[in-house]
């Protein structure tokens, strides 16, 4: 079979293009995109929890060396063997004051709880009201930082004599220990506003509870929570040690009952405790200083 003639007045037949071949699929190893995400995580909170393990075991190992000849402290082998039922079982209650840690930390926290609410309505009040008013700050300031320097303990004594009973007196020496810190960094926070706040509360002609609410509350509430993680830390050392001279349930009276008793290894596991605790108040705090926060930025 023959092709047709072409000639120069006709147009060139189209040209053929072969077909291409077809490309290699190449088999990619199927990767699994979740566990990139748990590996990076997990490495994460290694490198978060690894260093104060390594740490506290060699904290342990060094005392356990230098407790090895029997004086001094004991040794956390020796802690262990003379507290275990103390550390296994926090929960025991034998009736009175023969009661578990766990008890009597409660019993300190119920304390802390009621003086360092009071302090903190009171000490964010009194810190608007410094930060607010040039005659409050210059009236009010020199007493608050001659009161602030005087030690929890040195409040005991008056409190007992004006109170005459011993629960609130410690409630006493909480409220007076947190208090300061509070109106402190309260007053520093209201004097920090940026004076555009101040003047848009102003063009809106917002009343006082509005202007504390809208502006004051949020631009302060850094300022504030600041003050009250120092207080509640604060308030956790007055109430451990007024409860050492005031006796009763608690984790302060529990120590010096332990003392008295020669039970040093004892001694130690309810510091442990008052750390872990003390700790726990402080994360708390933050953490709803930062809820707030929130709050307050999304407002």
């Amino acid at each position: 079979m023959s092709l047709p003639a072409w000639s120069h007045d006709q147009d060139p037949p189209p040209l053929v293009t072969p077909a291409p071949a077809p490309a290699a699929v190449l088999a990619l190893p199927v990767r699994r995109p979740g566990l990139a995400a748990v590996a990076a995580r997990a490495r994460g909170v290694a490198g978060v929890v690894l260093p104060p393990v390594i740490a506290l075991a060699a904290v342990l190992a060094v005392w356990q060396v230098l407790s090895s000849d029997g004086t001094g402290l004991p040794a956390p082998t020796t802690i262990w063997q003379d507290s275990r039922d103390l550390i296994l079982d926090p929960f025991f209650d034998r009736g009175g004051v023969d009661k578990g840690l766990f008890w009597h930390a409660l019993t300190s926290l119920q304390r802390v709880a009621i003086g360092f609410s009071f302090s903190a309505v009171v000490g964010v009040a009194l810190g608007v009201l410094v930060g607010s008013s040039r005659f409050a700050h210059r009236a009010l300031d020199p007493i608050f930082q001659v009161l602030r320097t005087v030690p929890p303990l040195a409040w005991l004594p008056i409190s007992l004599a004006a109170l005459h009973e011993a629960n609130p007196s410690a409630l006493f020496v909480i409220f007076i220990t947190a208090i300061w810190p509070i109106i402190i960094n309260t007053a520093v926070g209201v004097r920090n506003i940026p004076q555009d706040y101040v003047n848009v509360g102003r063009v809106l002609r917002l009343s006082p509870p509005e202007y504390f609410v809208t502006i004051l509350l949020p631009a302060a509430t850094p300022y504030i929570f600041t003050g009250l993680r120092i207080g509640v830390g604060m308030s956790w050392l007055a109430i451990v040690a007024s409860e050492m001279l005031l006796g009763g349930v608690g984790v302060g009276f529990f120590i010096w009952d332990q003392y008295n008793s020669s039970r040093i290894s004892d001694i130690v596991v309810a510091l442990v405790w008052v750390g872990l605790v003390g700790f726990a108040l402080d994360r708390l705090v933050a953490l709803v200083g930062r809820i707030v926060s929130r709050g307050a930025a999304a407002e």
